[in-house]
């Protein structure tokens, strides 16, 4: 493996294990003050967000973690990564809490991080939209079931 390969490993080690401890400050330590978000579908959070204030202010804090109640958030419950190399790192996690409109924010992520210098550049971002909208936003969209009958595994 590559020493490259290797540090870039290390850098979404290190996010997860953020994730999992929820110390945002070591999480938003991880990206560069540039960073990019690029966040799937067509929710509030959606879309291409540029900067560590945006993306670690109105996204993550407002959108997604001020939504949700404090002491029962929990990410990175699961997590894996599936492939990394020179540029890139790509992870599965699973993780949230209870939203503050009481449905529970149980979310599957897909993140592709591009890295550089040590640092996470941009961020594509796949999730559960329909999850989302329901827990999140209170726009109960038609949704399946909490679990699917068919639940693929980590």
């Amino acid at each position: 493996m590559s020493e490259l390969r290797a540090a870039n490993i290390a850098v979404a080690t290190r996010f997860y294990e953020a994730l999992a401890a929820g110390d945002f400050d070591a999480l938003a330590a991880l990206h560069s003050d540039d960073i990019i978000f690029n966040l799937v579908g067509t929710t509030p959070v959606s879309g291409r967000w540029e900067g560590k204030a945006v993306c670690f202010g109105p996204i993550v804090a407002d959108g997604v973690i001020g939504k949700l109640v404090a002491e029962t958030i929990r990410f990175s419950r699961e997590w894996r990564i599936m492939c990394a190399d020179e540029d890139r790192v790509v992870g599965l996690m699973r993780g949230g809490g209870m939203a503050t409109n009481g449905h529970e924010y149980l979310q599957t992520y897909c993140q592709i991080m591009t890295i550089r210098d040590g640092l996470i550049v941009e961020l594509h971002e796949f999730f559960d939209t329909a999850l989302v909208e329901l827990a999140l936003n209170d726009n109960p969209t038609s949704k399946g079931p909490s679990v699917p009958a068919r639940p693929f595994a980590f």
